[in-house]
């Protein structure tokens, strides 16, 4: 059992905090809060109880080297807005100047440190880099599902340093994959989108031994057909047809207990651009020059057909290319049904994220994870780096 912060006595203690604050920027600022309001509660929450907090996190694929573009600025502003105080900034992560901006702190103020990334030996797992970022902190929280599948220096090196505890966000990503995974109202619906069959093999695997049905669009819809056999003219397709071969294999021999629904129609077009011309088409009358972009409403209404029976429903990945209005109305229509199925609903992944707040479901359905690919691995039935490291720091 690991160990959560709730019950610590925090008060005056400098409490070092890993978040998942990797968000996009657009011109300067923070273009999606989502995984920033998801962190605040745990933040406000320790810093309102007397903590001095002292928060951590990444920033894009610096690879090692400090990169002025993917500097934690703007982060600590949209951070500072959603918490209703200030958030002081730090030079960087480690060395002399951060450690006089902690010292500095008082009981209740939070301080956001520089990119993690900005030094090879975070996702190198450094001991001695691990050694002098736990050094800033009293205790160490994990509270950064979305990075509980790596083993850097601040989700697991830390923890050899300090007493280290399970964040609330953490705990409840945990709580609610588990709930979805082991203890499923039935019938336990997924839905899978996003481009490659290849990165998901896994995951298609452990949902065909528990689901009742499983409904596949995007990029995977496009790569089983083709694996099939079918000409999908141009469309994103994986290189190699052979893991989606071997999934091909795997639903037909689970076709007696799961139903397993792919594309039968599309929206296609010759050009990927916002003003194309489409239409729909049959997937197995599309032309050698047209790409599909998301599924047709006769396979909309089949998947929103089994979605309303569901009691429990696990989505990751769109439909099609919805940042297009043009091809976003099989994503909305899962969607849509999906909020209106009352069924116990998780959406993972950032794009199925982005789409649920772009087509207005996101207060709809049950859980958003905040995890991209550590909600895969989770579901794959991997063991996270990040988690094991805390349940072995509760049992030392």
């Amino acid at each position: 059992m690991t160990k959560g912060i709730a019950e610590v006595d925090v008060r005056g203690k400098r409490v070092l905090v890993r978040e998942d604050l990797n968000v996009p920027l657009a011109a300067g600022k923070v273009a999606d809060d989502t995984r920033i309001a998801a962190a605040v509660p745990t933040l406000r929450n320790l810093s309102e109880r007397g903590a001095r907090v002292i928060v951590m996190s990444h920033l894009g694929r610096p690879d090692g080297k400090a990169v002025d573009g993917l500097r934690m600025a703007p982060v600590a502003a949209a951070l500072s807005s959603a918490l209703g105080k200030e958030v002081k900034t730090a030079p960087d992560c480690v060395g002399a100047d951060v450690r006089s901006a902690v010292s500095a702190l008082a009981d209740g103020d939070v301080l956001l440190l520089e990119n993690l990334r900005f030094h090879p030996e975070e996702e190198a797992n450094d001991p001695a880099f691990s050694r002098e970022l736990a050094s800033l902190g009293d205790l160490y929280v994990d509270d950064a599902f979305g990075t509980a599948h790596r083993a850097h220096a601040s989700t697991v090196g830390v923890t050899a340093f300090l007493p280290s505890y399970m964040g609330p966000l953490l705990e409840r990503e945990l709580d609610v994959l588990d709930e979805v995974l082991e203890r499923p109202r039935r019938p336990f619906v997924a839905v899978l989108g996003g481009a490659k069959v290849s990165d998901k093999i896994g995951v298609i695997s452990r949902l065909l031994q528990i689901c009742d049905a499983i409904l596949i669009g995007g990029g995977m819809g496009n790569t089983l057909l083709a694996a099939e056999g079918f000409d999908v003219g141009t469309s994103l397709v994986d290189k190699d047809l052979g893991p989606a071969k071997q999934v091909r294999e795997e639903i037909d021999r689970k076709a007696a207990r799961v139903e397993v629904l792919l594309p039968e129609d599309a929206v296609v077009a010759t050009e990927l651009k916002a003003d194309a011309q489409t239409r729909f088409a049959d997937v197995d009358e599309i032309a050698p020059d047209e790409m599909i972009l998301d599924i047709g409403p006769t396979t909309a209404e089949k998947f929103t057909g089994v979605i309303e029976d569901a009691k429990t429903v696990l989505w990751n990945g769109p439909m099609g290319v919805f940042e297009m209005d043009a091809f976003a109305a099989g994503t909305e229509a899962v969607g849509d049904a999906i909020a209106e199925s009352g069924a116990m609903s998780v959406l993972g992944g950032g794009d199925t994220a982005a789409a649920a707040h772009k087509l207005g479901f996101a207060d709809k359905v049950t859980y958003i994870s905040t995890g991209g690919g550590a909600t895969l691995e989770y579901i794959e039935g991997k063991e996270l780096p990040g988690v094991a490291a805390l349940r072995d720091a509760a049992h030392a």
